[in-house]
């Protein structure tokens, strides 16, 4: 049925093309209403509507970290009329960590853009005694696995940062998930944990509040909203380089010409001059990159997560 399917969508005329779109686009969000990807959805769906025409919608699917909303997206018709705006979870990291996901992330979708990325950076409440990577690092030799770090959830962006931090400086911390971003950032804020690795637009207002130390940072350079913070590599730490991301999928087997007029619709919105400035100074890159591109990033980015998945035996439990 669903080959089926993807060979009638394939057939579209360029007058059916060009019409599109022709009935409203469900922007499916796999996450709650208020999250950071539910943000750049609703941000989105406006810009594409004035220059699409038709309208957009951001509906929200929650539920077993992101993937039911994934799997009812590649399981919808590939006619340009159900997207999927998307963080990594879904599609490079719940495939390891749950014994089943509903939908193949290497097959069942169309790749169509990463809007923007963003790292992590390792911070410390305001009065710790770690003033430096090299604190942190002296104190997890010194003391294996008594470093307390929180992530919002076992298997998260910052849960695997803290993981490939460790197996990449040969050290132990204890990891302490929570139901959320919110709640770990509570913690922290309360110093009940001792560090974490949370996303840099996160970070940046309770560090310039004077609430946090921020110590080092994921990405391979560093951040103009943290110019005196390190990066991991700077620091002699290789290979540690994480970005958390978000992206637009749509189910396989979009006709070369709705995909076209998708994809430059899509890159064209997020490099809209209010757009753009919006997320930069959130401090996320605008990544904007080709169907070709993300669909390369996203087979790294799944290969490298299964491998530190499986080396630290991570589950979602």
């Amino acid at each position: 049925m669903k080959q089926w399917i993807i060979a009638a969508a394939a057939a579209l005329s360029l007058s059916q093309v060009m019409a599109w779109p022709d009935k409203t686009v469900s922007m499916v969000v796999p996450f709650p209403a208020g999250g950071g990807t539910d943000s750049i959805a609703r941000t989105l769906a406006p810009k594409l509507q004035e220059k699409l025409g038709g309208t957009f919608i951001v509906e929200n699917k929650a539920g077993a970290t992101g993937t039911i909303g994934a799997g009812q997206v590649s399981r919808a018709a590939p006619d340009g009329h159900t997207l999927l705006v998307t963080s990594l979870g879904p599609l490079v990291i719940a495939p390891h960590l749950m014994a089943k996901v509903p939908y193949d992330a290497l097959k069942d979708f169309d790749y169509l853009t990463v809007l923007v990325q963003a790292p992590n950076v390792l911070v410390v409440p305001a009065n710790s005694r770690f003033n430096s990577l090299a604190d942190v690092i002296a104190h997890h030799k010194a003391n294996p696995d008594r470093t307390t770090f929180a992530s919002s959830g076992n298997g998260s962006s910052d849960h695997l940062t803290a993981e490939l931090f460790w197996m990449q400086t040969g050290t132990s911390g204890t990891h302490v998930p929570y139901k959320g971003g919110g709640p770990a950032m509570a913690d922290l804020l309360g110093g009940q944990v001792d560090a974490s690795f949370q996303n840099l637009n996160v970070v940046v207002p309770h560090v310039k509040a004077g609430k946090l130390k921020p110590l080092a940072i994921t990405s391979a350079r560093r951040s103009p909203l943290l110019p005196n913070v390190p990066t991991l590599e700077e620091s002699g730490i290789k290979d540690a380089n994480v970005y958390s991301w978000q992206a637009v999928a749509a189910p396989k087997g979009l006709s070369s010409d709705l995909r076209s007029k998708l994809v430059t619709a899509l890159r064209d919105s997020i490099n809209d001059p209010q757009i753009k400035t919006k997320f930069i100074d959130l401090g996320m890159d605008i990544v904007a990159n080709t169907p070709e591109q993300f669909a390369t990033f996203q087979a790294g980015e799944f290969a490298r997560w299964k491998k530190l998945i499986e080396a630290r035996k991570i589950t979602a439990d």
